[in-house]
């Protein structure tokens, strides 16, 4: 199986996922929250917050599937890396706010990490492409 058959296929899982998650937390955040691994549901109207994460993780999960479909790999690995950061600053949230230390590292941090390693191995598969020498016309004598 080549490497670029892989990285779409890691890909594509990665985008349903994302897309999963922020419907998830769009319809359903209370249903959606004990899994992320914060100890308490926001008190008074904090549930606005889990819907803001839902359309932020929707829209990531937009704009990684046009990047896929259209064929844009290179830019499609350099938006996974960027995407990571999402998950590892959830980690760190779950961690400084007193959340499951088991769901901060088996959960976000994983998540950030599979994220990251999808998007290097695509700028990797890229690389020949994008490096490859450029013809340089030869001088009108």
């Amino acid at each position: 199986m080549s490497l670029k058959r892989v990285n779409t296929i890691l890909t594509t899982v990665i985008t349903l996922f994302v897309l999963y998650l922020g419907l998830s937390f769009m319809l359903a955040p209370e249903t959606s929250t004990p899994g992320v691994g914060l100890p308490t549901w926001p008190s008074g109207d904090g549930g606005g917050f889990l819907v803001m994460k839902g359309l932020r993780e929707f829209a990531m999960g937009l704009v990684i599937g046009v990047l896929l479909l259209t064929g844009h790999r290179r830019a499609l690995g350099w938006v996974l890396l960027m995407e990571a950061v999402a998950p590892f600053g959830d980690m760190i949230n779950v961690l400084t706010h007193q959340g499951s230390v088991a769901a901060a590292f088996g959960i976000h941090g994983l998540t950030a990490a599979f994220i990251a390693v999808t998007g290097l191995l695509i700028l990797r598969e890229t690389r020949k492409t994008h490096n490859a020498p450029t013809s340089v016309p030869a001088a009108a004598g």
